[in-house]
This record gives structure tokens, C-alpha cells and sequence, in this order.
């Protein structure tokens, strides 16, 4: 554990044999949730690597040959579904941080003018979040690999349809201020009654 707060660490220890907390970290395209996963680690709090999604894009798209469109979406978003329900049931106990959740999935579909397929329908009941932050927009765009474009449109309207699918699946959303990595985290850890990440080191 590299946490550089040894209160964290203790929290963090005390709740390692309990039941499972699990947390979700998302936002649209341009929100700043990589540099919040690498604080997330950095702190030593348990978090997913990686959003499972980039790299089944990925090799869809080296399949292909090409991006994917509306008509490749669907094998794409079970495989997506698949890779998030392994991630949620493989965490057993303590806190857990992850990198977008399950339905994160209505969000994309809705992008794309697809209605969610019945097995995502189904993993959002099944498999439920203790609580979502989602990261407002920053003003940059993030990631030239990223599944959308780089057009101020289109990343507003991706992150609106996420947040709407946390709504429409039952979920009160946690909203996240643009500030520093450090900051945000600090406000998370602070919803969630941890000790801040950037005191007592």
C-alpha cells in the first residue's frame, strides 16, 4: 500500500475483511477520471486498473479494421457487459474503486440510438454500487483513443446520457466539481467518511 495517509491505511485495513463497498468513478469524455484513477492508486485505495472498455474497443476495431459503428455496437457492449460483471463479482470484501460501472452501459447505447439490451437491463439490477461520483466536464479532451470524438457537443451530450442512466436505474449520483486530481479526491473520500488521502502524511 502506498497511501501516504496512515489513517487512510488503517480505515482502509479495518474494512479489508468486511463486506464489499464498491464505488464508482465516471463521467463523459474530457472529465479528468484518469488522473482521479491514478490518485485513487496512488493513495493506495483498491481500484479497478483500467476501464475494461478502451481495450475491447480496441481490438474490435483491429478486427474491423476500422471504427465501430451502430451496427458493431451490440457484440461490443455485451463484451463491455461481461468484462464489468467478472470486475464487480471477482471483489469479495473491503472498498473498492471502479472505473465507470454497469451502467455506464446506457449512457453509450443511448449515444448511439440503441435501446440497452435485456442482459444490461438485467446486470444493473443484479449488480448493485454503494455510491457513483461523476466527474463534471474539464475543458481539455482527454484521450485521442477515446470511444467519441472530440467535439464539445458530443462530449456533453455522452456525459448527460450517463448520468441519466444512473438515474433512470435508481442511482443519486455524486457530482464532482473540475479541480485537481488531488482535490477531487480528497472530496470523494470526504463523502464517503475516509480521511483524506493528502492529510497526515
Amino acid at each position: 500500500m502506498t497511501t501516504t495517509n496512515p489513517g487512510l491505511a488503517a480505515d482502509l485495513d479495518a474494512a479489508a475483511t468486511g463486506d464489499p463497498r464498491r464505488y464508482v468513478i465516471t463521467g463523459g469524455p474530457s472529465s479528468g477520471k484518469d488522473d482521479l484513477i491514478e490518485a485513487v492508486h496512488a493513495a493506495g485505495i483498491p481500484c479497478m486498473t483500467e476501464e475494461p472498455g478502451r481495450e475491447i474497443y480496441r481490438k474490435h476495431r483491429e478486427r474491423l479494421g476500422r471504427h465501430l459503428r451502430r451496427e458493431d455496437r451490440r457484440e461490443y457492449s455485451l463484451d463491455v457487459l461481461e468484462a464489468f460483471i467478472a470486475e464487480y463479482t471477482s471483489h469479495k470484501h473491503g472498498i473498492r474503486f471502479y472505473n465507470r460501472g454497469i451502467p455506464d452501459g446506457f449512457g453509450w447505447e443511448g449515444f448511439f440510438g440503441l435501446r440497452p439490451t435485456p442482459q444490461l437491463e438485467e446486470a444493473t439490477r443484479l449488480y448493485r454500487y454503494d455510491a457513483v461520483f461523476v466527474l463534471d466536464p474539464l475543458d481539455t479532451f482527454e484521450d485521442p483513443d477515446d470511444i467519441v470524438w472530440a467535439k464539445d457537443r458530443e462530449i456533453r451530450r455522452v456525459h448527460e446520457l450517463i448520468v441519466q442512466g444512473y438515474y433512470d436505474t435508481g442511482y443519486e449520483p455524486v457530482f464532482v466539481a473540475p479541480d485537481s486530481a488531488a482535490a477531487r479526491l480528497d472530496l470523494i473520500c470526504a463523502n464517503l467518511r475516509l480521511p483524506k488521502p493528502s492529510r497526515g502524511a
